[in-house]
């Protein structure tokens, strides 16, 4: 930890945990930038002991779920206070037979800069054709439990609290058959119990895999979604005794038929209640508005979040909920593909919200780009929330058809500078002027110095890992935040500081990137 902390750095576990139970805020002067530099630099595998390389089974054939994983996600799986990393694969379905196993893999962290594969030790493996991955502590047993999305099914491991993980989807009633992306966990009654809401895409099959290409060329290329059949998502309230009711049925979830690929939970009228905001690919988003008694709204077009501005629908994918301005409302995003634009959407305070991503100069840096994981969060310490997107376009034979649209695309980084977001990714270190086919995104500080750090999936490549060199000057506090008589996790709780005389707050939003969960603790 950087100077500023009292208890110096080998007890950051007992101070996160000490002023994690109190949430309470602290004055914090700030200091000078150091010296420039590579904001983010990126690890190579040969220093941090990741192995892992992404299997998309990419055929000739070109099915859809090739190019849709994966996701990724840091978690303290052991309790030591030092974030571990698990990464999400493919896996056996209806059109994919691997010649040798394939497995997702779960690295604990060596306290060290380095990592160590314990998947086949942890029981984590999975075994389907997965997507992404949802980490909450669903019984409240104090430890962080995973739920593996997939195409097929889906997988709740549960954690014993000895390194060792248990399936207990049939048990549990999870397993959402068919085509899941994103996941979030969040408390939708406030019972104090986490509930699940789990993303659906598209109907999809072997059978249901249509051609989309060029006959006279020979030349077959993945479908826009646009040509499958939309699907309702599904929410499961937890029963309290380690199973789970779907409980869609007749609210405005199960009537809104989607092709969700992004979600985020987040309470955008202040009213104690957990809402949820879904990105759709080609049909419009869904932002439902938690009524209570189990009731919801859906208000993506009365809330002007479910269209672009000329009222077309786009394809959504990454989203987040951020209070950008400080004003006390969640704001929101939402990463498109390219020729579309990503938005920013400012919550007017009304249950209504209008696009800025033109005014921060969002809107024309990505409009070549397709978006995937994504959050904000300060990667300076300077007291203001930043952005970083994650980029790549899903079709890989998008080069041979002209235009300036590639296949592999940078990652981008916006720095808040108090008035307004700045593209500064090329002055934020050699990474930067890279390439990838970046998926799904979480942020964490693995290291424990105060900054968080970020994993990038990779579609049919190895992870990126990304150690944050910014803000070495500045002070910061961290928060482990446990929920006492709400869930343990915190979800929904609204935490609020002072500093420098500045009051300011963050809402505890759950899920949002795309297919990742981040580091649940607060700096």
């Amino acid at each position: 930890m950087e100077t500023g902390n009292p208890w110096g750095r080998p007890s950051r576990r007992a101070f996160l945990r000490g002023l994690g139970l109190a949430g309470a805020g602290l004055v914090l002067p700030r200091r000078a930038r150091a010296a420039p530099g590579p904001l983010f630099e990126e690890v190579p595998p040969a220093a941090s002991g990741i192995s892992f390389v992404h299997d998309n089974a990419m055929s000739p054939e070109r099915y859809l779920p090739e190019t849709v994983g994966p996701g990724c996600a840091f978690i303290d799986y052991d309790n030591d206070g030092w974030m571990d990393l698990y990464l999400v694969n493919s896996g056996p379905c209806d059109f994919y037979k691997p010649k040798t196993p394939i497995r997702n893999a779960l690295y604990r962290n060596n306290r060290d800069g380095t990592f160590t594969d314990v998947t086949e030790k942890a029981g984590v493996a999975g075994g389907t054709f997965g997507m992404g991955v949802a980490v909450g502590d669903y019984d409240n047993d104090g430890n962080p439990d995973l739920f593996v999305t997939g195409y097929g099914r889906c997988v709740l491991y549960h954690n014993n609290g000895d390194g060792t993980f248990t399936d207990v989807t049939d048990k549990a009633g999870v397993a959402a058959p068919g085509w899941s992306t994103s996941a979030v966990w969040f408390d939708y009654d406030n019972d104090g119990r986490l509930d699940l809401f789990v993303c659906s895409f598209v109907e999809f099959s072997l059978a249901k895999n249509v051609f989309c290409g060029d006959n006279k060329l020979g030349r077959r290329y993945y479908c826009i979604p646009r040509v499958f059949k939309p699907t309702p998502s599904l929410l499961f309230h937890n029963n309290g005794d380690g199973t789970f009711t779907e409980v869609s049925g007749g609210t405005a979830i199960a009537r809104s038929l989607g092709k969700a690929l992004g979600v985020v939970a987040t309470d955008i009228n202040n009213d104690g209640l957990m809402d949820l905001f879904v990105a759709n690919d080609t049909v419009q988003n869904f932002l439902f508005v938690n009524r209570g008694g189990g009731k919801w709204d859906e208000l993506g077009l009365a809330s002007e979040v479910g269209f672009s501005a000329n009222g077309q629908p786009r394809s959504g994918m990454g989203v987040d909920a951020v209070d950008l301005e400080g004003d006390g409302w969640q704001d929101l995003f939402v990463a498109n593909v390219d020729q579309e634009m990503f938005s920013l959407y400012k919550n007017n305070g009304d249950e209504s919200f209008v696009d800025t991503a033109h005014a921060h100069g969002i809107g024309q840096a990505t409009r070549l780009l397709s978006g995937w994981g994504l959050k904000f969060f300060d990667f300076d310490n300077d007291g203001n929330v930043d952005l970083l997107l994650a980029n790549g376009h899903p079709d890989d034979m998008i080069e041979s058809y002209g235009g300036q649209v590639h296949y592999k695309e940078p990652l981008l980084l916006f720095r808040n500078d108090g008035t307004r977001l700045r593209d500064i990714s090329a002055e934020a270190g050699p990474v930067f002027a890279k390439t990838f086919p970046a998926r799904g995104l979480a942020v964490g500080d693995y290291d424990n110095d105060g900054r968080r750090d970020v994993l990038v999936a990779m579609n049919g490549a190895a992870p990126v890992l990304l150690k944050n060199r910014a803000g070495v000057g500045n002070h910061w506090v961290g928060l482990r935040l446990q929920g006492t008589t709400g869930n343990r996790d915190s979800v929904g709780a609204l935490l609020t500081w002072s500093a420098g005389g500045v009051k300011k707050s963050r809402l505890r939003s759950a899920g949002g990137s795309y297919l990742s969960s981040h580091d649940p603790r607060e700096v």
